[in-house]
């Protein structure tokens, strides 16, 4: 699951971290609606040595109907946590904002609620067009005073695959395209979410 060979390993997570730092990945990284439960499982389980032991506690908390999504879910939720992803995803984005010209286009694919939310924030955000701006749809709309934004958005809806282009990659089902453009403006740094 690790993008690299060194560092800590899922199975160094699962056997290491507490039962709310797991039931926290679980809910933030995959939502999943039994987090506490599976967390707290896994933990009295310990040591879980194989991918098969993780499977089967996993099903002794959602049953069967829900296993194996649920199991690819707590998977998915580890990658994520040993590799770090969304922290990697902010970074790259902070750096297509310093090396894109003006006139560069930045296209980002998801795959995840959790990499979506972090982008489509990013692409509000640096276009000017956060929802704090304006709390309400009846409020007049107010821009406050500030540096230019560094990206202007193409379009503001997402962009998800055909059906044509599903039947082809089935794996193409959840991902959404979120573009924009690079103004001249400086960029404003970092980035948190």
């Amino acid at each position: 699951m690790r993008m690299w060979q060194a560092g800590e390993s899922a199975a160094d997570l699962s056997i290491t971290a507490e039962a709310a730092d797991l039931a926290h990945f679980f809910r933030l990284y995959v939502e999943e609606r039994h987090a506490k439960r599976i967390a707290n499982s896994i933990v009295r389980a310990r040591p879980v040595e194989t991918t098969l032991a993780l499977r089967s506690i996993i099903a002794g908390q959602v049953g069967a109907k829900m296993e194996l999504k649920s199991a690819a879910r707590i998977f998915q939720a580890l990658r994520i946590a040993v590799n770090d992803e969304l922290g990697e995803l902010r970074k790259g984005l902070a750096a297509a904002e310093i090396v894109l010209a003006p006139g560069g286009r930045l296209c980002v694919v998801t795959f995840h609620s959790g990499e979506d939310r972090i982008v489509k924030h990013f692409l509000a955000e640096r276009s000017g067009k956060l929802a704090a701006q304006r709390p309400s749809r009846h409020a007049p709309d107010v821009r406050q005073e500030g540096p230019p934004p560094p990206f202007t958005m193409i379009s503001r809806k997402v962009f998800r695959p055909t059906e044509a282009e599903i039947s082809i990659n089935s794996r193409a089902r959840s991902a959404k395209l979120r573009v924009a453009e690079r103004t001249s403006a400086a960029g404003w740094g970092e980035f948190v979410l």
